[in-house]
């Protein structure tokens, strides 16, 4: 049965799942949901800046309209009156940012977090006048008809009481307060949390796709190693009672292609030498079957020795071409491995001199399991960036060409 929940921090949907058993493998980690994480600092540096910004501007605004009108008030007073008022959100500004990220407003809750950030926004205004009441232009004094304190006298150097004041300051302000700077902040709080969540929903989906890939992968490369292990134990068969030394020679080599294929197990990936390695052990094989009508030629440029290549890749190739080339020949047949480096790809050819494939059987022959999973796995390991062609050759016989992307082992050996 399958719970549903909602993640207090960012309202995404939480889904109780089965506790894992075993540890996750390299590089693999669970997709846990994480409230969004924005770094204080910045939130606290970026809140300065926009109301330094914002009080500069107003400064210029306001005393190029009272220069117009013939008006005595200075710049200091303007920059007074402008900066005591908008500098008093910045230290409150964060914690209101916060406050809408740590409760924000979602389809089940809206009408609670809606009244509660009307609360929130009533404490902001609170806040901000008692900042602004300290400063010397944070209170206008009708008596006096001047700016002062709503904490201190000036004129009678004494404590006043400040209720009075702030509470007109409070009604005239809370409006503009709560509609014009608390619910933009929770407005920007919330784009940015959502914004978030969203790159989150992404990441997590291309990480999905990418162990669905390797799962993918994984499979057919499993139905690729009984199905060549099936052919060989077949060939060993039909060896058995013709020639029980050639057979026994092959059952060694069959175990050499067990313990490599067991090293190899969990890869996708290995070095072309070691892909010329573990082919070279079964054209052992089959060399035991057909003696010397088997010849096998590898032509290798050597900087193709440590390029990476798909495990598993070469061997169904190779076997192709001793099936439906070697075996069909009296005479004796060759088998021919070419890897060059060409313009950033990695170009391998299998050719073999048998009678060639007739277009039916070309047709046929590529939708072979060896053949059809191995394309597979070059579609879904580099997509368009490869290709895979199977042609009869002008001088006889047919070939398998392949082109993958070249890129390079460092260590030189297989790599997961």
């Amino acid at each position: 049965m399958e719970l549903r929940h909602t993640c207090l921090h960012c309202g995404g949907e939480l889904v109780l799942r089965p506790r894992r058993t075993v540890s996750v493998s390299g590089g693999e980690a669970e997709l846990v949901c994480q409230p969004p994480a924005i770094g204080a600092g910045l939130v606290w540096a970026a809140s300065l800046g926009v109301w330094t910004l914002v009080g500069l501007a107003a400064t210029a605004t306001i005393y190029e309209l009272y220069h117009t009108t013939n008006s005595r008030m200075g710049l200091g007073t303007v920059a007074g009156m402008e900066f005591s008022q908008l500098l008093a959100y910045a230290p409150i500004s964060p914690i209101a940012f916060a406050l809408a990220i740590r409760y924000p407003i979602q389809r089940h809750n809206w009408m609670r977090r809606i009244m509660l950030h009307l609360a929130f926004g009533i404490l902001f205004t609170l806040a901000h006048i008692i900042l602004r009441g300290v400063t010397p232009y944070g209170y206008w004094d009708r008596s006096n008809r001047e700016w002062s304190s709503a904490f201190w006298n000036s004129h009678l150097h004494t404590f006043r009481n400040p209720w009075t004041a702030l509470r007109s300051t409070f009604l005239e302000n809370v409006v503009d307060d709560v509609t014009g700077v608390y619910l933009p902040i929770a407005l920007v709080a919330h784009l940015i949390a959502y914004y978030q969540r969203f790159q989150e929903k992404q990441i997590r989906a291309t990480q999905l796709e990418g162990q669905l890939a390797k799962a993918r992968l994984q499979t057919l490369k499993s139905q690729l190693q009984p199905h060549f292990l099936f052919n060989t134990l077949h060939s060993i068969s039909a060896l058995m009672m013709t020639d029980i030394a050639a057979a026994d020679q092959m059952m060694t080599s069959l175990s050499d292609l067990l313990r490599m294929s067991l090293d190899a197990n969990g890869i996708q990936t290995t070095t072309l030498a070691r892909e010329i390695e573990f082919v070279g052990v079964y054209l052992d094989i089959e060399k035991a079957r057909f003696q010397d009508r088997l010849a096998v030629c590898v032509d290798i440029a050597p900087e193709c020795l440590d390029a990476v290549v798909p495990h598993l890749l070469l061997q169904p190739l190779v076997e192709n071409a001793v099936r439906h080339g070697v075996s069909r020949r009296s005479l004796p047949g060759e088998i021919r491995i070419v890897a060059k480096h060409e313009g950033g790809d990695l170009h391998l050819w299998v050719r073999d001199n048998g009678p060639g494939v007739a277009e039916a059987l070309v047709h046929r022959a590529e939708h072979g399991l060896g053949l059809r999973l191995t394309r597979e796995r070059l579609l879904a390991l580099y997509g368009g960036e490869q290709c895979f062609e199977i042609r009869n050759r002008e001088e006889g016989g047919a070939e398998v060409q392949l082109r993958i992307p070249f890129a390079v082992s460092e260590l030189g050996f297989s790599c997961p």
